[in-house]
């Protein structure tokens, strides 16, 4: 359980009550607030502020020894990422600046400091180390420990220096994926991160033992770690738990999304170690508020969600004092029931034996400005529809492919477009052992830093290839692409619908041949609508094709819906006739005809 400590509530934090409150719950541990931006208990860290209405009180210290005379581990909270403005004043060299030498602000009247400058790497480990032997906490946890996001660059000396020693560039100007300096930057912040990460735990167990730890905090989206910089794999790697600052559903994952968030740091951590759950208790949607209660429904669905993935609760709230008394209420009953089932709900062995790949890099490097339509997008539709099949599937990370997939029967590679060697490699052999593969959009056209190459590096496994000419090799074309949808369907393949009742037409092709397995249950119809786009590609004669695309119509008005158009080019090819479709692409894209004739 968290109260995340106002200023205020220095004075009204009445300890006995929540102290009856952990025993209701059954928790079993607390996560304090101690310093940073400000500091609970009487530091003698330079410029680490305390508290306002602190006076002599260690509130920190009173609430640790509370929790440990009930049996109760802590956790001490850290806020680094804002100073104010004696902080800055007094260090105007540890904030960030930006490309015209002006600072960033975290909030309205906080600065924001630099990672790479001594308030992070000088100035936050002396806190930690204050804490840690004075007293004695299990651990640390901080929300905002590596500083600014990916849409920002900082261009402090600091900054400026270290790049230019460890990168040597001069730190990029604008945001341009295919510059050497840009690619560099991206690569050089994710590293500062890690080493933050590192600092930070040896800081905790120089000071508080070899069991001190620095979990830090991490979100429950790959997308939201890598706009912060926070590398998913690596720090699951390194860490012996993840608390994780996840908190409400959003408008397209829904609920499932907490339990999808629950494979994606497990598939990294192992599924034998802890990974709690920041659960707000006050109002999160849309805009936090954080003084009303969140609706125990509400709150129900997206904990038993996460129990389901996992997960485990850590109750949320903000202040230690509310006139919405709802909130106290809210995790009883969950908790009784967590505390019921807990020895069922950890640890889980996962029983999948579907694959979902992803990597972070091929969100950075494939999906850069445009990851959400690019990689994310396609990932989520192939999550939903496994989730609405009820067929279980677990998240693999493409660089754990060559040892994580004991048990998998199938991968499915949603638009990984950008692959390493290596990675090509586990997923070839995945195949030569008998393991069926599914993949969509670009999925290996692209190198490690997401320029294309000359073709699928899995064309022979699927047996497709991409023309020369295909927009899939042109970065802005790829989104373009992406992008298109309307009025469009699949056909089966092949056609059935001569031999199933309804009217029939004279140039209805015979009913003839069997469909692929994969096709089962869709015996009478030939169209499915789609509402997507498909690139063309050059499949292998001895490929199977199940179904193909109908190029987008108009809808409206609905008596030219059904209207067919026929183009005629003459060259090399015979007449080209397009069906019960509407053909979108420039005539230009023909390449080596001449458009004779277009009718309708």
């Amino acid at each position: 359980m968290q109260t995340n400590i106002a200023e205020i509530d220095v004075t009204r934090y009445d300890i006995s009550w929540w102290r009856e409150h952990w025993k209701r719950t059954g928790t079993q541990g607390i996560v304090v607030n101690a310093g940073g931006i400000v500091a609970y208990y009487p530091t003698r860290v330079p410029l680490h502020r305390r508290a306002e209405l602190l006076g002599g009180r260690d509130l920190f210290g009173d609430l640790a020894q509370a929790a440990r005379q009930d049996g109760i581990v802590v956790f001490a909270r850290m806020d680094s990422n804002g100073a104010g403005q004696e902080v800055y004043d007094a260090h105007p060299e540890w904030f960030t600046r930006d490309a015209d030498g002006k600072p960033y602000f975290r909030d309205q009247d906080l600065y924001a400091p630099c990672i790479n400058g001594p308030y992070y790497r000088e100035h936050i480990p002396a806190i930690l180390r204050e804490v840690a032997a004075n007293y004695r906490p299990e651990g640390f946890t901080d929300n905002a420990w590596s500083g600014l996001p990916r849409a920002s660059v900082c261009y402090c000396a600091s900054c400026r220096s270290r790049f230019k020693d460890e990168r040597g560039h001069d730190l990029p100007v604008k945001r341009d994926w295919n510059a050497p300096a840009y690619r560099a930057w991206i690569e050089w912040s994710y590293a500062c991160r890690l080493e933050i990460w590192d600092l930070y735990n040896a800081a905790a167990r120089e000071a508080g033992g070899p069991e001190c730890l620095w979990v830090g905090m991490i979100g429950g989206t790959l997308g939201g770690a890598a706009n912060a910089f926070r590398d998913y794999r690596e720090i699951c790697r390194r860490a012996p738990m993840v608390m994780l600052d996840h908190q409400r559903r959003d408008e397209t994952s829904g609920f499932a999304g907490n339990g999808q968030t629950g494979k994606l740091v497990h598939g990294l951590l192992g599924w034998d170690k802890l990974a709690p759950e920041s659960m707000a208790l006050y109002e999160t949607s849309g805009v936090s508020l954080r003084l009303a209660a969140r609706p125990e429904g509400e709150l129900r669905l997206w904990a038993v969600e996460a129990f389901a993935g996992g997960i485990q609760p850590w109750w949320h709230y903000v202040n230690a004092y509310h006139e919405d008394r709802r909130l106290y209420a809210t995790p009883l009953a969950l908790s009784g029931w967590y505390a019921a089932n807990q020895a069922l709900l950890h640890p889980r062995q996962p029983v999948a034996t579907v694959g979902v790949v992803y990597s972070q890099r091929n969100f950075d490097f494939f999906g850069r400005d445009d990851a959400d339509l690019l990689v994310q997008q396609p990932q989520r539709g192939f999550l939903q529809a496994l989730t609405r099949g009820r067929i279980p599937y677990v998240l693999v990370h493409a660089d754990d492919l060559a040892r994580g997939t004991a048990g998998l029967r199938t991968l499915v590679l949603p638009s990984l477009g950008a692959m390493t060697e290596a990675q090509v490699a586990a997923v070839r052999a995945f195949a030569a052992g008998g393991g069926g593969l599914v993949a969509s959009g670009a999925t290996s056209l692209c190198d490690a830093s997401g320029d294309p190459r000359p073709d699928f590096a899995l064309a022979d496994v699927f047996g497709v290839r991409l023309p020369r000419d295909h927009p899939f090799r042109d970065e802005a074309s790829r989104k373009q692409w992406a992008a298109e949808n309307g009025h469009t369907y699949l056909r089966l393949t092949p056609e059935l619908r001569a031999r199933v009742p309804g009217p029939h037409a004279p140039d209805e092709p015979p009913a003839a041949g069997t469909r692929h397995p994969v096709l089962r249950g869709l015996d009478e119809t030939d169209l499915l609508a789609y509402g997507g786009s498909l690139a063309p590609v050059k499949v292998d004669p001895a490929a199977l094709v199940p179904l193909t695309f109908v190029t987008p119509r108009p809808a409206l008005p609905p008596d030219v819906s059904g209207r067919a158009l026929r183009l005629l080019v003459s060259g090399r090819t015979p007449a080209l006739e397009v069906r019960d479709g509407w053909a979108s692409f420039p005539l230009e894209s023909i390449s080596d005809h001449e458009v004779a004739v277009i009718e309708g």
